[in-house]
């Protein structure tokens, strides 16, 4: 089973426009993503990017990257015109990576590939445990509860994801990221947005809204997702003072 990693990027970030080519030690943010994807070492690592600049980026560093078009809703979206413009036949699974998660362990991609290689599933994502009640009701940490408790050799389908939570038991942090069979995401993108997706502005819900499966691994932590300033000098000073 073969696997691609596709990372979408784009400059236009409402929170935080160019946040792609914002650099850590000296390496934009895109840049350090492509490294870890390299380094989790399952599969080719491409960027799949709207903007000209970024792809510059990516290749003076040594990765790879594809230009696509400017007017994709969705990273989903993205990833799978790159798909198409690779043209590669061998590939059984796509996983997608988001673009502004620098500090993502290495040890959580791997796992969740091979869980996507081992029960053949159809689309794959990661959770951490919550750490503090509080994070259920803050909206901009998107939940997502499991069918069964979710342990590091575990892959439990999903039931729901919500941004703001009542629920105690086998709730978790949904860490966007997600690997996908190369037949479920050829579905998922030719599925209309679903009333549920368009309301909590969760893409994950079209795929529950239609009857496709989502599998949970366990993440050892949450990656500190860069939005905002404040999340760009808090990672920078982490990651400079591990350096």
């Amino acid at each position: 089973m073969k696997t691609l990693v596709i990372i979408p990027s784009r400059m236009s970030a409402t929170r935080l426009p160019g946040k792609p080519l914002l650099k850590i030690n000296g390496l934009s943010i895109i840049s350090h993503v492509s490294k870890v994807a390299e380094e989790a070492n399952i599969g080719d690592v491409i960027v799949a990017a709207e903007d000209q600049e970024i792809i510059d980026d990516v290749k003076s560093n040594g990765f790879n990257a594809i230009l696509t078009s400017n007017k994709h809703k969705s990273g989903t979206d993205r990833i799978h015109e790159a798909l198409k413009k690779l043209n590669v036949r061998d590939v059984d699974f796509i996983m997608n990576l988001q673009g502004d998660e620098p500090a993502i362990y290495i040890d959580d991609i791997k796992s969740l590939n091979d869980k996507m290689v081992k029960n053949n599933s159809d689309l794959g994502t990661l959770a951490a445990k919550i750490k503090d009640n509080k994070n259920l009701k803050n909206e901009n940490i998107v939940k997502v509860v499991t069918e069964n408790s979710l342990e590091s050799n575990h892959f439990p389908k999903a039931v729901s994801f919500s941004r703001n939570s009542d629920q105690v038991e086998n709730i978790y942090h949904h860490i966007g990221i997600y690997c996908y069979s190369r037949d479920c995401l050829e579905k998922f993108v030719n599925l209309d947005q679903s009333k549920n997706e368009i309301k909590n502005r969760l893409e994950q819900l079209r795929a529950l809204d239609n009857n496709i499966d989502i599998n949970v691994s366990l993440a050892m932590s949450s990656p500190i997702g860069i939005d905002t300033e404040e999340d760009y000098l808090a990672l920078k000073k982490i990651m400079e003072y591990k350096n």
